[in-house]
């Protein structure tokens, strides 16, 4: 691919294409570019998920590494493919994990295990690129490799998670974080969140919100129909996307159906929390109203044949999904985590309802039965943009300007 004199030149670093919200919201960035301004090129850790093909062809791809490749894979895989140093670093940093898990009496080590498994596989990570950028950005956490393995003038990193609801490892992480000459958060409660829990870091944040392409999100919910899998038979049709996970507030779902009437209630998605999930619907005896439809490459069709858009999060950074459903014009109830009031305006463009369970399922039964409010919310949208296309002009100061 032929460059330019003179452009600004931006690399970005990520994990892989999986099908998630942060991947789509990678789309959105990527796709938001003025190549005509900016080379652009992309590390991943991984050249795998459902969204690889969807990378857009101005964009340079920089070749897979075995090291990098080796992160989320079984251990034994790893010392098969011969990255014996990689395969040392994830057991040490396995190990130290849950030494601090235990030893700080943690609920959730999640985070703690995924900062720890890149922070002690670094060193034996090679460089990324020998190039010298105007800009790297590194897009998800953990933030080692970015900071660590390439040369730029300035380095930013993303912020996508609400640092109020998170065990983590303070210090590790006020380390990983002060490498980097600016942070960028996804919404501003996002932003506030981590500006009180890493306060010497707060003036480093910048808010930009992830970018949606809304016209390749309409043109891809025509693409097929899904009345096979989400019929017309009477019931009011709720849809939710996004991982099988605790943040996610799935395994709570069908308490909340068991609570309603004439609804069902289609889960998109896929992760740890399946069989959670599962063995909650067969408790309750939900499984003709709560209907898990797996991993979908293309969800859009599905947002299109909902009646109701539903994000049930304990916590969100800044749902990617609700902000797709608005887009293709649906309406959308949220459970109030920290940040709903950053994503929709309640009773404006969607309704906020509590997160307890009965709470939630009488706010949604109100909303389901109030015609006028429910086309009301559906004329808003229809003269919103929720693309936030305009957001990329805060990342094109960043690039320009001396510092960060």
């Amino acid at each position: 691919m032929r460059r330019r004199m003179g452009m600004k030149n931006v690399l970005i670093v990520s994990h892989c294409m999986e099908i998630g919200g942060a991947e789509r919201a990678l789309l959105g960035l990527l796709n938001a570019f003025d190549f005509s301004r900016y080379n652009v090129e992309l590390f991943l850790l991984r050249h795998t998920g459902e969204l690889m093909d969807y990378i857009p062809k101005e964009v340079k791809l920089l070749p897979e590494n075995k090291n990098y490749a080796s992160l989320a894979v079984p251990i034994t895989e790893v010392v098969k493919k011969g990255a014996l140093s990689v395969a040392l670093g994830r057991v040490i940093g396995k190990k130290k994990a849950a030494d601090y898990t235990d030893s700080h009496g943690l609920k959730n080590g999640e985070y703690v295990i995924l900062n720890y498994s890149h922070k002690y596989t670094s060193r034996y990570m090679p460089t990324i690129s020998e190039k010298e950028y105007d800009l790297v950005i590194s897009f998800l956490t953990p933030h080692y490799f970015a900071a660590e393995k390439t040369t730029a003038k300035k380095k930013v990193a993303w912020i996508h998670t609400d640092y109020s609801y998170i065990d983590i490892d303070f210090d590790s992480e006020l380390e990983m974080w002060s490498k980097y000459d600016g942070l960028v958060a996804v919404s501003p409660s996002v932003k506030e969140a981590f500006a009180k829990r890493f306060p010497t870091l707060g003036d480093r944040v910048t808010v930009i919100e992830n970018i949606h392409p809304a016209d390749f999100i309409k043109k891809q919910a025509e693409e097929f129909t899904v009345g096979g899998e989400m019929p017309d038979d009477g019931n009011v049709k709720l849809l939710s996307v996004g991982r099988y996970c605790h943040a996610k507030n799935f395994d709570n779902v069908p308490a909340i159906c068991s609570m309603t009437e004439k609804i069902k209630w289609y889960i998109i998605g896929y992760g740890p929390d399946e069989e959670l999930i599962k063995s909650k619907i067969k408790e309750l005896g939900m499984g003709d109203r709560v209907i898990l439809l797996g991993k979908k490459t293309n969800p859009y069709p599905y947002f299109k044949a909902c009646d109701i858009y539903v994000q049930p999060s304990r916590y969100e950074g800044n749902a990617v999904t609700v902000n797709e459903a608005l887009i293709l014009g649906k309406p959308v109830v949220i459970a109030d985590y920290a940040t709903a009031s950053s994503q929709i305006e309640n009773g404006v463009n969607g309704v906020v309802a509590p997160l307890e369970n009965q709470k939630f399922a009488k706010a949604l039964t109100d909303f389901i039965g109030d015609g006028e409010l429910k086309q009301n919310i559906i004329n808003n949208l229809k003269s919103s943009d929720f693309s936030k296309s305009d957001e990329i002009n805060k990342l094109y100061k960043i690039i320009e300007r001396s510092k960060v």
